[in-house]
């Protein structure tokens, strides 16, 4: 797959800064197991069983070559998409390399997407293969799997982790070739400009977008952020964020095999189970949205379960209000860093370790080595310090462009990327994200795809106007609320539009939380709807 975007000029000038060094996961993978094979690579926890799995780097090598071998069979190679809709399980870890082996691109998937997001995401993908659970949460997987798989017929392949029929996952590790096959089994010579991840992002489209990602793009980002978090192969990674987005996947799976560390993997978020994982597999690192953080201080302040071996919690995805800052750093004994990025490129800023409150709580930290940020006026004229405008990145771990959408805008002829986000910045090169041009809510550090939202509910026989905004909340960041004018004689409640939205199989973190009938929506003399003044409305007190 042709990587635009990612110009010959681009490549000439991260090369010789040194920042795309040419090697792929699979080089420092070889590292490692030749290193030391034996060290404890994956800590998988399954909570709903109760299970835990180890498995060395030695055992994750040979997995994964058995899953290509299997793969390969089936006829995937250079360029075909292997989707898998996965909790934080181990099988996500070998489908990666597996996939890399062969020159596949990985794609991976929420697992609270139901038919509607899926079947355009694969779709648009023209996947494959796609590997889900058996049952995570008490859902049912396969059947979502299988009515999504009758109206796609690229998709040739579904497998089951955890499943026992003949589409078990477990049937992969078992290649004809059988272990024998490894010695035979020739991987694609992956090129580091060769797109190894397709995750999608939501947008202000309403379309979820396919964000592509090559190797010299996603390991850029990864030696300055663990260079600056002082990272290393004695570290312990935890990882309670979905390994399906960005978060998760590079700082979660890829970052350990990049440094040699083990990663401890948490599938069901809770701050209890959190903290033992943290304090028996002594983790030093762990990453998550503001509500993680909260949830962890609250239940060491507590119960007074100590996690004493933590040095980092990076938190992001939201910002961090000043006293939790310091309930953190008493309780936990960890530095709070803060920091912001995008799926399009990864922690593009944060702040460092030893920077004070101050900083973490009123910035969302500094350009990691590689990228540059700038806040810039409508005219594209720079701003001084402190003044708000249009941020845009440019620098080593931007994406490659989104899939088959080459009209959507990518990187500038300079190189920059518009992040439709407006910032300020200080005198010392620290951004504070202060709102979004684009039409997103983030709640609990997941995109909420407005649009796509306020379509559905148009849609309904007793909306005749419909806006979704935003409003704050302590813990998630925002949540949404939904203001809708009926049509005459209509009536519409909060459970209707819940079992509305349920019926048009919409993912339910997607709902929003609140439902505010209205006579009219505020609008600008042109007919816009002015969404901030349904967010003050909104914010108010008792609202």
């Amino acid at each position: 797959m042709t990587a635009y975007g990612s110009t010959a000029h681009r490549r000439d000038d991260m090369v010789a800064q040194g920042y795309w060094r040419d090697i792929t996961l699979l080089d420092h993978l070889a590292r490692v197991v030749a290193e030391t094979p034996d060290k404890t690579a994956l800590v998988a926890n399954r909570a709903e069983s109760g299970e835990t799995r180890r498995f060395t780097f030695a055992d994750l090598d040979r997995l994964s070559d058995l899953v290509a071998l299997s793969l390969r069979a089936l006829g995937v190679g250079r360029g075909d998409v292997v989707s898998f809709q996965l909790p934080n399980w181990w099988e996500f870890t070998v489908l990666h390399l597996a996939s890399l082996k062969l020159g596949a691109i990985s794609n991976p998937l929420m697992v609270i997407f139901r038919e509607r997001e899926l079947a355009f995401m694969l779709g648009l993908a023209e996947s494959k293969v796609l590997v889900v659970p058996h049952r995570f949460r008490g859902f049912d997987y396969p059947a979502l799997a299988a009515d999504v798989q009758a109206r796609l017929p690229a998709l040739g392949h579904v497998f089951v982790a955890g499943g026992t029929g003949d589409n078990a996952f477990d049937r992969l590790l078992a290649p004809a070739a059988g272990e024998a096959g490894r010695a035979a089994l020739k991987p694609y010579p992956l090129a580091a400009d060769d797109v190894v991840q397709l995750l999608y992002t939501s947008g202000t489209t309403g379309e979820p977008k396919g964000v592509m990602h090559t190797s010299n793009t996603m390991l850029s980002n990864l030696v300055p952020f663990a260079a600056r978090l002082r990272l290393g192969a004695d570290d312990v990674i935890h990882m309670p964020s979905p390994m399906a987005h960005q978060l998760g996947f590079m700082y979660g799976l890829v970052l350990p095999v990049v440094l040699g560390a083990t990663a401890v993997l948490q599938d069901i978020f809770a701050a209890p189970e959190m903290a033992r994982q943290i304090a028996d597999e002594r983790a030093t690192f762990t990453m998550g949205a503001t509500p993680f953080l909260n949830d962890l201080t609250g239940h060491v302040e507590t119960t007074g379960q100590g996690t004493p071996t933590l040095s980092v919690f990076v938190s992001a995805g939201a910002p961090i209000p000043r006293a939790l800052v310091a309930r953190a750093r008493a309780a936990l004994g960890a530095a709070v860093v803060s920091a912001w990025g995008m799926s399009e490129n990864g922690a593009v800023t944060t702040t460092r370790p030893e920077d004070g409150a101050d900083k973490t709580t009123s910035t969302d930290g500094l350009a990691l080595p590689g990228m540059e940020v700038r806040v810039i006026d409508a005219q594209g004229n720079l701003l001084a310090p402190g003044e708000e405008g249009m941020l845009q990145v440019r620098g080593c771990s931007n994406f490659v462009g989104y899939m088959k959408r080459p009209d959507l805008p990518g990187l500038s002829a300079e190189g920059w990327f518009d992040t439709g986000d407006i910032a300020r910045m200080d005198a010392e090169g620290y951004i504070r994200i202060a709102g979004r041009s684009k039409d997103i809510i983030v709640r609990g550090g997941e995109n909420i795809p407005v649009v796509e939202v306020e379509e559905l509910l148009f849609k309904h026989a007793a909306v005749a106007a419909v806006a979704v905004v935003g409003y704050p909340d302590l813990r998630l960041g925002e949540r949404a609320c939904a203001f809708v004018v009926l049509r005459e004689g209509a009536s519409f409640s909060f459970e209707a539009m819940i079992a509305y939205l349920k019926e048009q199989r919409m993912a339910q973190q997607y709902f929003p939380e609140r439902l505010e009938i209205v006579d009219e929506l505020p609008r600008t003399p042109s007919g816009k709807i002015q969404k901030f003044r349904l967010r003050e409305i909104a914010a108010r007190p008792g609202a």
